[in-house]
């Protein structure tokens, strides 16, 4: 007789009847039943709890939690601006002066990033957005490869000789019968090979670590709250994200103020200033403390689980509301072979594909302006390179930042709809095509000898622009160190302004007997603190002050520009995520995230660098020593008007062919139920309407297509 704790169903006549076989009792015993589902909890537990391997201690579970979550992922994302955003573009024109490089070249650095991004999205999203994937450890060693990055992009500084400030050389004086050490090369430069490799080779290690942040860190987030507060988080993240770039721009810009070779060279005894033209801040600081920061904000990320506690129970009570059509129809798409037929079912999607190209024109228009708008500055308000970094921290903290976390607020103040939160990205953008005409300010040319105006001395025949019988018998080199002349005229050197001697006061170093500038009456004068005497000075190695009154116009309306260009992208993301399936959401953000890629931030760089290129009045040392301002300023007006009403259309349209999936409802509204069937007045269940036939009523246009058939409905 089989013991009665052996599980399983016995026929009590047949037990004592003796039949002539032997049984064979096959049953699972329940003590092994229990045993094994309890190592199985155990186990299961074990993976939501957080730690590292085997060290998971209890202590460390208090943080397991979506906003502990939301904060590591914020700071990641932050990092992730601060580098890319904030310090690769700030210190652009610092490298191209440093290294000789052309704005094409530099392009090419800053494309480096999304390179990376574009190879590796599709895998990524894919191989990260499983159900068996943790996603927390795709984030973590993505951080500590941004790291390795940030490290790479610093090592150049290290490879090369300590930098020689331009005076420093005789010819960069004007010394009769002298013979120049080179002759002037008015054209771009090829110089800087090796340093553009190692540059795009960390750019690439960039791109690539931070590929999940914004895909599989957005669904992370998503999967683990609430559908009413994800916009809520989501738009905190994004928010830290815009925070990144500003705090890059101002840490960055005060690195500028730091001489480059500073723990070796004191910049006070070059005779030179961060308003000299020669100056070379330290670029490559900023680099070495985001490296750190990697690996501090790394550690606690590989730390969470897969997913945190609750998470199934918010999966089950979120509503879909995916574009309905034969193309959401899909089933979940779990193997590699699935590949083009999830994408297939993506690219069916029109909304989803309108939305992912206004996101490739904001991104080509974000992309450019982040690495060239602080050369637009510098060149069209005469401002230094720390100085235009600073202002654009200043614009982007609250512009940037606010303008993020406002769009995400908007869509839970308002509980907007997907075809709800498409309006408003249209409304923004609308008001942001309106601020794209700050561009048309302008400034005059840099009156610099020469090239935008001609020198008080006759030309001499078939020598270069820079030449003029002042300076004809100097011989001067092709090195630049522009100075500022007593006549409010620029020159490429002291040697092309006729200066015959140069005089290092502290952090300066004045020129007289300079037979290029014109005399003026009195002479203006240098107040020496060390020996408290003033010095008249015909040249001063700084660059002239600018008259242009437009700087803080345009500040301001470049304020305006970025706030609405950021109020729409929090709520453009959750029209993403939301006219997509649950189980394509992953997938869906990768592939938008690749045509964003490859349609607007891989180009922009190479196209901005180009049109940049062709303003240039002046090469020296195969860098641009001089911009022409007017066609600067037409050409950062014709892209962005260009991409601000390409966007403008491309949301319209994704609301236009919206079809929500009830296919009858187009509420701006969404209701005020979390779960279907909810009704929050009372706290009571309602019963789902069925009609006839049997079939879903879904005249509420919130049903999910995918639940048709389900019994639980």
């Amino acid at each position: 007789m089989l013991p009665e704790n052996a599980g399983g169903c016995i026929n009590k006549a047949f037990e004592s009847v003796d039949d002539g076989f032997q049984t064979i009792d096959l049953r699972i015993r329940r003590e092994d039943g229990d045993r094994n589902d309890r190592d199985g909890e155990w186990s299961a537990e074990r993976d939501l709890r957080c730690g590292w391997g085997v060290l998971r201690p209890a202590w460390l579970q208090r943080f397991r939690t979506a906003k502990w979550a939301l904060f590591w992922l914020c700071w990641a994302g932050a990092i992730q601006g601060m580098v890319v955003n904030g310090f690769v573009n700030v210190v652009i024109t610092t490298i191209e002066r440093r290294f000789g490089l052309r704005s094409m070249q530099t392009g090419v650095i800053a494309g480096g990033y999304d390179m990376a991004s574009f190879a590796c999205l599709a895998p990524v999203t894919y191989l990260g957005g499983r159900s068996s994937a943790s996603k927390p450890r795709w984030l973590g060693w993505g951080v500590l490869l941004m790291g390795i990055g940030s490290l790479l992009f610093a090592l150049p500084h290290f490879l090369i000789p300590p930098y020689k400030v331009a005076g420093e050389e005789p010819d960069d004086l004007c010394i009769v019968n002298q013979t120049a050490s080179s002759s002037w090369k008015d054209a771009p430069g090829e110089g800087g090979a090796w340093a553009v490799a190692v540059f795009v080779a960390a750019q690439l290690l960039h791109g690539a670590g931070a590929t999940p942040l914004f895909t599989l860190g957005v669904t992370y987030i998503d999967e683990n709250v609430s559908k009413k507060m994800s916009s809520v988080y989501l738009g905190v993240y994004y928010t830290m994200a815009v925070v990144g770039p500003a705090l890059g721009y101002v840490v960055g810009g005060q690195m500028l103020k730091i001489y480059t070779d500073f723990a070796t060279v004191d910049s006070e005894t070059l005779g030179i200033t961060p308003l000299s033209s020669s100056w070379i801040g330290a670029w490559w600081v900023g680099f070495i403390f985001s490296a750190v920061l990697c690996l501090v904000v790394a550690l606690p990320l590989l730390a969470f689980p897969y997913e945190l506690p609750g998470a199934a129970e918010i999966r089950a009570s979120k509503i879909s509301e995916a574009h309905e059509g034969a193309a959401t129809k899909t089933a979940a798409f779990s193997a590699l072979r699935e590949l083009p037929k999830a994408t297939a079912a993506l690219f069916k999607n029109p909304t989803f594909m309108f939305l992912n190209l206004a996101g490739a024109s904001e991104g080509m228009l974000i992309s450019g302006f982040a690495a060239f708008l602080p050369k637009l500055i510098e060149n069209q308000f005469a401002v230094n390179a720390s100085q235009a970094a600073m202002l654009l921290g200043v614009i982007t903290v609250p512009a940037g930042g606010g303008g993020t976390f406002l769009g995400g607020w908007l869509v839970k103040r308002w509980r907007l709809t997907c075809a709800g939160i498409i309006k408003l990205c249209v409304v923004a953008t609308l008001l942001a095509v309106v601020f794209s005409f700050s561009f048309v300010l302008s400034c005059d040319n840099y009156p610099f000898a020469g090239v935008t105006i001609p020198y008080n001395s006759p030309s001499v025949s078939g020598g270069d622009r820079l030449s003029a019988e002042c300076n004809a018998g100097c011989a001067c080199g092709a090195r630049a160190a522009a100075v500022c002349g007593a006549d409010a005229r620029a020159y490429a050197s002291p040697c092309r302004a006729g200066c015959a001697r140069a005089l290092p006061r502290g952090a300066h170093t004045l020129y007289q007997r300079c037979a290029c500038v014109a005399p003026v009456a009195p002479l203006p004068l240098y107040y020496d603190a060390e020996t408290n005497t003033s010095i008249p000075y015909e040249a001063i190695n700084s660059t002239c002050s600018s008259e242009c009154p437009y700087l803080w116009l345009f500040v301001f309306l470049s304020f305006c520009l970025m706030l609405f260009t950021f109020v729409a992208t929090m709520p453009a993301l959750s029209a993403t995520l939301r006219c997509v399936r649950e189980e394509q959401r992953s997938f869906a953000l990768g592939l938008q995230w690749i045509m964003v890629r490859l349609l607007g931030t891989i180009p922009a760089p190479l196209l901005f660098g180009f049109l940049i290129d062709r303003a240039c009045r002046l090469w020296a040392a195969g860098a641009c020593a001089l911009y022409d301002n007017v066609h600067m300023s037409r050409y950062m007006l014709a892209l962005a008007l260009a991409g601000k009403l390409c966007s403008l259309l491309f949301f319209f349209f994704a609301w236009w062919f919206y079809r929500p999936p009830g296919g009858k409802s187009d509420n701006a509204v969404a209701p005020a139920a979390d779960a279907p069937g909810r009704d929050k007045a009372n706290g009571s269940l309602t019963t789902v309407t069925t009609v006839a036939n049997g079939t879903l009523d879904r005249s509420n246009g919130y049903c999910n297509a995918a639940l048709e058939c389900s019994d639980h409905l």
